[in-house]
């Protein structure tokens, strides 16, 4: 089991009809990282909506033949998902869209809400229908609800946001106007840029607004909700400093891409500052660091910088590996097709391994299989964030204690079940390290949570609603307002 996060959310909105489909494709390809179950686009080309969504990575979903299948506009609203909430269908592909009495809307979310199970039986005790089993849903239930009773989509966004409870980043886009809101905690990333003809780009990470080919501004605020029109660009900023900021620490331990800039703090400068902090507490006599590929590269390399011990590559992955690989009734263990060990590296070495954290310890168990079968003489495991201890209810694919080894086995136990000579985790109080001066959430290792604990956590906690693809979104649709 590895740690996965829900989707990236990225937004285009032009001076003039252009391309728009184009620039999401390439913003929606630099975010496959935080989603590979599914995807889609909408335009918007003066209030007529077209749009395509499927399940699959971006490639697959978009060819050539439907990206030129869209007409020019000038806004898109794109989505990569992995469900924390919800089953991988196609109903649940996003983003969501929605005709009511004052228009049409088109919204993409990321993260989850803590109250999602209290606020969809409310809606479904009121009367609504839902289609999807996403949180998603239920948030464009809510702006919906508001935007009838007020004069803007921008004051229905504020309105809702005094009702969602949890993490969300989300992108609005309304026949005119593009909202982009952050909630109060400011749990997930968001940010936005400029391209040199005057369009604006939004997106969870700041990598997928330089793919676009726009300059970086800067980071959305928590609370803050950005109105893109053709009037320019207005801040809102009623919920700004409502709550404590509580980025949550797995953008920099895991989700975000190393090249992204998140929240002012390089994601790869953090990683290598878990590194540091490892091999500062964690000490050990080695001839090798080796880092599990891709996010364990960095604090590998910040391993070795502070304790002097050469970094060395010695994991391979295989690039073309992703979420189509099916396994074949062989009793071939699959890490071994997606992570090889290279033998001259560690052959007869002692080796340092770096890895972002442990969930049940079954793929760790396997890497240190990988690297002894290669003749690596002694493993030391070292882990660039704390032990899994409780279920997150904000994004983080854990929603359940149940499977977290490290709520049963101390450090020493747990390095005897992966056969690793050693075991040490980064400590809670050095993720300061990682953050610099951003609030973060660290709930999944302290226990702490920043909001009440919901009653029903269960990552299908809306599956009894809703079954087969009720809503088969991967045809091109062109509607009118």
């Amino acid at each position: 089991m590895s740690i996965r996060e829900e989707c990236g959310v990225f937004g285009v909105i032009s001076p003039k009809p252009a391309d728009v489909a184009g620039l999401a494709y390439y913003g929606l390809y630099s975010l496959q990282h935080r989603g590979q179950e599914s995807c889609g686009i909408v335009v918007n080309d003066d209030g007529v909506f077209t749009s395509h969504k499927d399940l699959g990575l971006v490639g697959e979903v978009f060819s050539s033949e439907v990206l030129s299948s869209f007409p020019k506009g000038t806004m898109a609203l794109g989505h990569t998902r992995y469900g924390t909430t919800g089953a991988a269908s196609r109903s649940n592909c996003q983003p969501i869209e929605v005709n009511h009495q004052k228009g049409r809307m088109a919204l993409a979310h990321n993260g989850n809400l803590s109250n999602a199970f209290d606020l969809r039986s409310r809606l479904e005790l009121s009367g609504a229908i839902f289609h999807t089993s996403s949180d998603t849903e239920i948030i464009a239930y809510i702006v919906t609800q508001e935007r009838l009773r007020t004069s803007s989509i921008e004051e229905a966004v504020s309105r809702a946001m005094y009702t969602l409870e949890g993490a969300y980043s989300l992108i609005v886009m309304s026949p005119q106007k593009m909202i982009c809101a952050r909630d109060p905690f400011g749990f997930r990333p968001l940010s936005y840029g400029q391209t040199p003809d005057g369009t604006y780009i939004v997106a969870s990470e700041s990598c997928a607004v330089k793919a676009a080919g726009a300059h970086f501004i800067r980071d959305i605020e928590p609370g803050e909700i950005l109105v893109f029109s053709g009037e320019g660009v207005v801040s809102r900023r009623e919920h700004c400093h409502t709550r404590d900021k509580k980025l949550c620490i797995f953008e920099y331990i895991y989700f975000s891409r190393p090249d992204s800039v998140v929240d002012g703090v390089s994601v790869h400068n953090a990683r290598q500052n878990a590194g540091r902090a490892l091999a500062q507490i964690h000490p050990v006599k080695a001839d090798i660091v080796v880092g599990v590929p891709d996010s364990g590269l960095d604090a590998a390399i910040g391993y070795s910088m502070e304790s002097g011990i050469p970094y060395g590559i010695g994991l391979i992955k295989n690039k073309y590996i992703g979420r189509t690989f099916i396994a074949p009734d062989h009793r071939l263990d699959q890490v071994n097709i997606k992570l090889s060990a290279i033998e001259e590296a560690v052959r007869d070495k002692s080796v340092v391994l770096i890895d972002d954290s442990i969930v049940r310890g079954t793929t760790s168990g396997r890497i240190v299989g990988l690297l002894k079968e290669a003749g690596a003489r002694e493993i030391h495991m070292r882990v660039s964030a704390p032990p899994f201890l409780f279920p997150c209810f904000y994004g983080t694919d854990i929603d359940s204690g149940d499977d977290l080894i490290a709520r049963s086995h101390t450090a020493e136990e747990i390095a005897e079940i992966i056969g690793a000579d050693s075991l040490g985790y980064l400590p809670v109080e050095r993720l300061a390290d990682l953050a610099g001066e951003n609030g973060y959430c660290s709930a999944c290792f302290d226990g702490s949570y920043p909001t009440m604990v919901p009653d029903v956590i269960r990552k299908d906690r809306f599956e009894r609603h809703i079954s087969g693809d009720q809503n088969d979104g991967s045809a091109v649709r062109r509607q009118k307002e």
